[in-house]
């Protein structure tokens, strides 16, 4: 395109530009038809129930603490629930809610061996199965290594670790929160319960030109190259925004014992009482990584593979980021067919 074709469109492409900024509020995400399974608290289980099911074994879907699990069904056409219930795949979500000032008591101990145990016991209860895979994904995925090393004789058949924090001590997140300087404890004894948007916010920072310039730069120009992208942008940018508070009680204890500590991939982490061993891992293991990941970087997630005392482990390496991994326009084609495939050898009776 010339520049005087680029200046000729310009004054249309930014009023529509704004458009799409300002209307974001109003889009769809996690549109399809789910159930009710059971609620505890804050926490939420759901059944995406699948016309075509093939599979006896159901899926229990496990995202962040922040963030909301819509990503796992961000819009019709692109959603991994939608995927998973196209394959014949009896799908659940387990959502941790918006916690408030009296959740803040909820540590790492809570979510794994309460709430996330409890929810494998209803979804076996919902599908009349006596097994489960878990997909785990970012901070979702350490607690089903948790809960794994915790349950190695548990209902659980598979568990796939999607960009999961295993040993994340060469990190950037770890350089910033795990120095002397940063002062957890201030920040959980001002806060009962993390603002989100504070998370969000350093989060961001972490890549601050691809987030707040190259992001809308692109989006600019591709406006004035005729190509439609409100659907796709404003899906994701609203589910970026929507950031539920992280109790205060495990954030404390996700920052010290992950960052500062390092205490899960050196055996040193207790959940009530019980030591996390990630060498009881026995569960069939799938651990993918994404090669641009920043936030959980691959280093710091294959050494769970050396760990584990999984006979069945497998490793996908694979082009992307923390979150366009399984989000990104490509993820449909890409990485999810795999993903499908995995446990479609390892889901029947």
């Amino acid at each position: 395109m010339s520049t005087i074709e680029t200046l000729a469109r310009l004054p249309r492409a930014t009023v529509e530009f704004a458009n799409l900024i300002l209307t974001t509020s109003d889009a769809t995400i996690g549109a399809t038809p789910r159930d009710v399974v059971w609620t505890h608290r804050q926490t939420t289980l759901y059944r995406y129930r699948s016309t075509q099911r093939e599979h006896p074994i159901p899926v229990l879907l496990v995202f962040a603490l922040i963030n909301r699990p819509d990503v796992f069904d961000l819009r019709p056409g692109n959603s991994f629930v939608e995927y998973l219930l196209g394959e014949g795949y009896d799908v659940y979500l387990i959502d941790w809610g918006v916690p408030d000032e009296a959740d803040s008591d909820m540590g790492l101990g809570e979510f794994v061996c309460d709430e996330l145990h409890w929810a494998i016991r209803e979804t076996l209860r919902s599908a009349g199965q006596e097994e489960v895979s878990l997909v785990g994904w970012c901070i979702g995925g350490t607690l089903c290594a948790m809960y794994c090393a915790l349950h190695p004789d548990s209902a659980v058949r598979n568990a796939v670790l999607l960009t999961t924090p295993i040993d994340p001590s060469d990190s950037l997140y770890a350089r910033w929160v795990g120095s002397d300087e940063f002062d957890v404890d201030l920040i959980a004894d001002s806060y009962e319960s993390i603002p989100g948007a504070g998370v969000d916010w350093a989060n961001k920072l972490m890549k601050p030109v691809t987030n707040h310039v190259t992001t809308y730069r692109r989006l600019l120009q591709g406006i004035l190259d005729g190509k439609d992208q409100r659907v796709a942008y404003q899906t994701m940018a609203k589910w970026v925004a929507d950031n539920p508070p992280f109790p205060g009680r495990a954030y404390r204890e996700w920052i010290t014992w992950m960052y500062k500590e390092n205490r899960l991939v050196s055996g040193r982490l207790s959940l009530r009482g019980r030591r996390v061993d990630l060498t009881k891992i026995e569960q069939n293991l799938l651990v993918v990584t994404a090669g641009a990941d920043h936030i959980a970087p691959p280093g710091g997630t294959v050494p769970l593979l050396d760990l584990v005392a999984s006979e069945d482990v497998s490793h996908l390496d694979r082009p992307g980021g923390h979150i366009g991994l399984m989000a990104g326009s490509k993820a449909k084609h890409e990485i999810w067919p795999e993903l499908a495939g995995w446990l479609s050898e390892r889901s029947g009776l």
